[in-house]
């Protein structure tokens, strides 16, 4: 018999699985980060240098950038964090809804944070485009010094485009972002290996001593250049989003085999280059590659940059998905770009949204080196959050006890609040910007949620209770409405209660229809439900049922198919006979009603330029009967 040497067949398939997954994790979870050595040891550089570059000062932040990605990407996201999933999935808000299950008393603080850490997302993804082209396309006055005028022009037209495709979605772009950006790494591994022999003295980087040495002689002047050191692990925060795309696993493999010692090479290549050729400083990343290698590099890192870009727009789009379907935000329309990957989603106003910021940031700043002043400080707010969240991650679901897990998890909190504070130094050179996006996010989530409790209870006053609304309207009566054929199906939030189209259907109409059901969508804290549990019926009466189907927070609420769902179930359903009713509510600002006028305003233009709830539900348009009311919010 004869037997396949080395592993069997099965294990060879799940290594090969395992490999094309992390090909594909290098180009869209760690893009963002590949592309820091563009200008991260540079701006690092930039304060120290002013006073004349001493050996043991490069040495000190070459390794301030190791141990930085050693602790908070290595440690922290890659080791840790990748554990602490929502049924597979990551993110800041996919903790969240881990969390607010087991929140006791505290809810108010959890959301609030956890709405600060995506609100600082958000505010990343319109920098990192920004700043990551521009510090590529840059590359070209080193090639051509007379294209300088050009590099803003040229970073425009490459953003504009970008963002143009974005509806077009990346299904049949996606299989060529690993390679490229696997090509980024080698390519900056294979140089910065061949600079280490300029100076190999840069390897003694490698012992933390040069790090703590380094901040403790230079004092203040070493917390401002922490602002810069933090460049080096841009995209953490998008790697733990990242999570549901690719698995922990092939995360995992490709950080240790690929990224990691990438970037680690190209660090000290760009240290070794510094000390042995002094005038490298003003861009020691270009300065690395001989001149007839500019441009095909320029062009590579413009690639890797788009990349970069295109991962973390994905990745708002993502956040910005979850946030709606946990109630933090308005609906949107949300189109899938893939029929096989969920993941792969394009939202227009977010897409709008964030063009818009990154096309001012450009024409505002103007250069990577002004640009990224502004940087840094949605990153380390982000990442402080996801801390804090982690703590109570350890706390209620893994059962640590408080004390064992604070005092795991406090150096790392000190860690980055250090780096947190040395990056609000930089809030009046431009660090206000994403503090300032941050704000506006946060607003527009707690005045979406605020409002919406209390038009929830102010409706519920005046609602009547659906079973006591059951017995009402089957009674005999010489004024019972008039029945017709056919299903009606009235859309609410609150099932408990007679939807508001039920009741002025009634009283305006005389009719009730022959089957009514009240159809409530609920959004669940996990990211997919499997079919069987998407649905459950209850009857109320022979004429009146509920229906309750569920969603996960990371699917597309389509309430059409789930019903042909229920028909595949054995539920009797004929859309041709079936209307759907849904009520609209045009809100009145009133400042006695529980938010200041200001905040009345805001709620309900967020209200209205929230999308359609049928095309929200994709409720087949020609069924559908809206029935209006007024509200005083």
């Amino acid at each position: 018999m004869n037997h396949d040497a080395g592993f069997p067949t099965h294990s060879k398939g799940r290594v090969r699985s395992l490999a094309f997954a992390a090909l594909g994790s290098v180009g869209v979870v760690y893009g963002d980060i590949g592309t820091s050595p563009l200008y991260a040891f540079r701006e690092a550089l930039r304060p120290v240098a002013a006073g004349g570059l001493v050996r043991a000062e490069i040495i000190g932040l070459v390794s301030l950038m190791l141990w930085t990605l050693t602790v908070i990407v290595t440690l922290k996201y890659v080791l840790f964090l990748l554990r602490a999933d929502n049924h597979g999935e990551g993110g800041t808000l996919s903790l969240l809804a881990l969390l607010m299950r087991t929140a006791n008393g505290h809810a108010a603080v959890l959301f609030f944070m956890g709405a600060v850490g995506a609100a600082l997302f958000i505010g990343d993804a319109m920098i990192t485009p920004a700043l990551s082209v521009l510090s590529a396309v840059e590359g070209l006055k080193l090639v051509t010094p007379g294209l300088s005028d050009y590099v803003v022009p040229i970073s425009v037209v490459i953003l504009v485009a970008l963002f143009a495709v974005q509806s077009w979605g990346t299904a049949a772009v996606s299989r060529f972002f690993g390679p490229i950006t696997a090509l980024w790494f080698l390519v900056m591994g294979a140089v910065g290996l061949q600079h280490i022999s300029d100076d190999p003295g840069v390897l003694a980087a490698f012992n933390p001593y040069h790090a703590a040495v380094f901040l403790f002689r230079e004092g203040w002047l070493g917390l401002v250049v922490l602002g810069a050191i933090f460049l080096t692990v841009t995209g953490a925060e998008a790697l733990y989003a990242d999570l549901g795309h690719f698995g922990r696993r092939p995360i995992q493999w490709a950080w240790f085999c690929l990224v990691f010692p990438a970037l680690a090479l190209n660090y000290l290549g760009q240290g070794a280059l510094v000390l042995s050729h002094p005038q490298a400083v003003e861009n020691p990343f270009y300065f690395m590659f001989p001149k007839w290698a500019l441009l095909p590099v320029v062009i590579l890192a413009t690639a890797a940059t788009i990349i970069a870009s295109q991962a973390v727009i994905t990745g708002a789009f993502s956040l910005a998905r979850q946030a709606i379907h946990l109630g933090y935000l308005p609906r949107m329309e949300i189109f899938h770009t893939s029929e096989t990957h969920t993941g792969q989603i394009y939202l227009p106003a977010v897409n709008t949204l964030l063009l818009f910021g990154v096309m001012l940031l450009v024409f505002v700043f103007g250069s990577s080196e002004a640009l990224a002043t502004a940087y840094g400080v949605s990153v380390t707010g982000a990442m402080v959050v996801t801390t804090l969240l982690a703590f109570e991650f350890l706390r209620m679901r893994w059962r640590w006890r408080p004390l064992v897990a604070g005092a795991v998890l406090a150096p790392l909190l000190l860690f980055e609040l250090t780096f947190l504070a040395a990056n609000l130094l930089k809030i009046h050179d431009g660090g206000y910007v994403p503090v300032l996006i941050a704000a506006a996010v946060v607003i527009v989530m707690w005045t979406w949620t605020r409002g919406t409790r209390i038009l929830r209870e102010k409706t519920r006053r005046i609602e009547v209770p659906m079973e006591a609304f059951v017995k009402s309207v089957e009674k005999p009566s010489a004024h019972a409405p008039v029945r017709v054929a056919g299903t009606a199906i009235f859309l609410t939030s609150d099932p408990d209660f007679a939807p508001a189209a039920l009741l002025h259907n009634i009283k305006h109409n005389h009719v009730l229809h022959d089957r009514n059901v009240i159809l409530t969508v609920r959004t669940t804290s996990t990211p997919r439900v499997v079919p069987a549990d998407r649905f459950t019926v209850e009857p109320l009466s022979e004429r009146f049922s509920r229906i309750e189907l569920r969603f996960g927070f990371m699917e597309t609420q389509n309430v059409s198919q789930a019903l042909g769902l229920m028909r595949k179930a054995g539920h009797k359903f004929d859309i041709m006979s079936t209307s759907f009713y849904l009520g609209r509510r045009k809100l009145v600002p009133d400042a006695q009603s529980g938010m200041p006028m200001w905040q009345d305003r805001l709620f309900i233009a967020l209200a209205n330029v929230a999308t359609d709830p049928s095309d929200y539900f994709r409720l087949p348009t020609n069924r559908v009967v809206e029935l209006g009311s007024h509200v005083v919010i």
